[in-house]
């Protein structure tokens, strides 16, 4: 639960050589416009970087976009890193097109909530203000 008066920040990357930018921008603009205090970081970053800037901005959560098919090694790899440096409170969601097989295991390794194609902005605004402890 958010201390009163306090937004939710959420730190947005597309992680990897994906340069297909356009839903993360969206999702992000539809956070943002819901309320939430969005930090975009833009394309081909590194789970380093994403994890460096996360720290830095003070965040709540981090949300991913991966249509690489990287998925299995780039999202364990920024929770990895975020426990390394004892920022495992962060919470970690994303989406991309990613098989059900796959998120199951992601969720397994620590991944909050995957998103798939289709999914509604209402349901991703709904997800993070449920998830950080608005009434939605």
């Amino acid at each position: 639960m958010l201390p009163s008066g306090r937004r939710i920040r959420i730190l947005t990357a597309k992680v990897g050589l994906d340069g297909h930018d356009r839903g993360i921008k969206v999702i992000s603009r539809a956070l943002r416009d819901a309320g939430v205090e969005v930090i975009y970081t833009g394309l081909h970053q590194t789970p380093e970087m994403v994890v460096e800037a996360a720290i830095q901005e003070d965040v709540d959560g981090i949300g991913i976009s991966i249509l690489s098919g990287a998925h299995m090694t780039l999202f364990p790899e920024i929770i990895r890193l975020l426990r390394e440096h004892g920022a495992g409170d962060i919470i970690v969601f994303g989406g991309g097109i990613i098989p059900d097989a796959d998120i199951a295991e992601l969720v397994k390794l620590g991944v909050d909530k995957v998103f798939t194609p289709g999914t509604s902005l209402e349901e991703a605004v709904t997800y993070v203000n449920s998830r950080f402890g608005l009434a939605v």
